[in-house]
């Protein structure tokens, strides 16, 4: 028994995560296995999320990646050819929610999924454990995305994102500042629960948790769904400006609801597929209860800073009004 504690002890010392406290867990991102070094667990996650608002370059994702998986999918060039009809729109939608997954604002997405990962057993349970999971998340984004879409149909051509006026040095667009507050706000939500996740503050799903396990992934699903409440990129703003000279609230429902299934269809392929195979990552993952919690955590920080920082901060500097933000030549 003293040489299996002193093993333990051993290995504890050699994970990053440390020897675990296990108070329980209270909700989908909360497991209750604590591990000992949160802070610098904290920190590591921050510097990564910092460190990827600097390398990041929005050009190359968009464009060089984004433009050319749409115009590919679509068989002509996305941006020079007019939508024509709803048909043609709602492909649009869901081949530029593809386009887009890889965007600056979709990186916060993988930190929803992380917790499918911890499940052992068949490869049809894996695979099951997995869906259930991504089935709450699209309930979550589907509400919000075709949501946000009718009122686009309804509205029109007023609202802030419409807009084509170019940035000016110095001041922000009103779709600048929907883009800043829309981030910004899911970006400290992100970081809180990655926080949460480590058990530094209080689970905000432990009561309802209860009652409903699932709310917390339909939660994440909201503000995954929230993205195209903000979102900039190119491909969206056109299926946006479609959808508000439409007039027609049904069109921007659908529209909007494929494009967010198009932004984490291929997420949710991959995490499919490792769920189904990826048996040895879940053996090494469930063997010390904790790795998932810090998978879980530095998945959410990274998410929340990266979406904070490069909204924001970043943004405020790329228009001149706070003086300097480090950024990467090519970015």
């Amino acid at each position: 028994m003293v040489r299996d504690r002193t093993e333990r002890d051993r290995q504890g010392a050699l994970d990053p995560a440390g020897p675990e406290t296990t108070p329980g867990a209270t909700s989908t991102f909360v497991s209750g296995h604590f591990p000992r070094r949160r802070g610098l667990i904290v920190l590591i996650s921050g510097l990564v999320g910092f460190l990827l608002t600097v390398v990041w370059s929005a050009e190359f994702v968009d464009q060089t990646i984004g433009d050319n998986v749409a115009n590919t999918l679509l068989g002509h060039d996305a941006k020079e050819t007019p939508i024509a009809g709803i048909g043609a729109g709602i492909v649009f939608a869901f081949v530029s929610g593809i386009a887009g997954t890889f965007t600056a604002c979709n990186i916060a997405a993988f930190g929803a999924v992380t917790p499918m990962l911890g499940n052992v057993g068949s490869r049809w349970g894996r695979l099951v454990h997995a869906m259930k999971p991504l089935a709450w998340l699209s309930v979550g984004m589907i509400a919000v995305s075709a949501v946000y879409g009718a009122i686009v149909g309804f509205v029109g051509t007023g609202m802030p994102q419409f807009s084509q006026a170019q940035s000016v040095a110095g001041t922000l667009s009103p779709r600048g500042i929907q883009s800043m507050v829309v981030f910004g706000v899911i970006g400290l939500v992100m970081f809180y629960l990655g926080l949460a996740a480590l058990g530094i503050v209080p689970d905000p799903f432990a009561r309802i948790s209860r009652r409903f396990p699932n709310a917390p992934m339909v939660f994440m699903g909201v503000l995954i769904g929230g993205f195209l409440i903000g979102r900039p990129f190119g491909l969206f703003r056109q299926m946006f400006r479609d959808a508000a000279e439409s007039g027609n609230p049904l069109y921007g429902a659908a529209a909007f609801a494929l494009q967010s299934i198009g932004n984490i269809v291929i997420m949710a392929v991959l995490f499919l597929i490792l769920a189904s195979f990826g048996g040895r990552l879940q053996r090494w993952l469930t063997a010390k209860p904790s790795r998932i919690a810090v998978l879980t955590a530095s998945a959410l920080i990274i998410a929340g800073v990266f979406t904070f920082l490069y909204w924001d901060v970043r943004m405020l500097a790329r228009r001149e009004i706070i003086p300097w933000y480090p950024v990467a030549p090519w970015s």
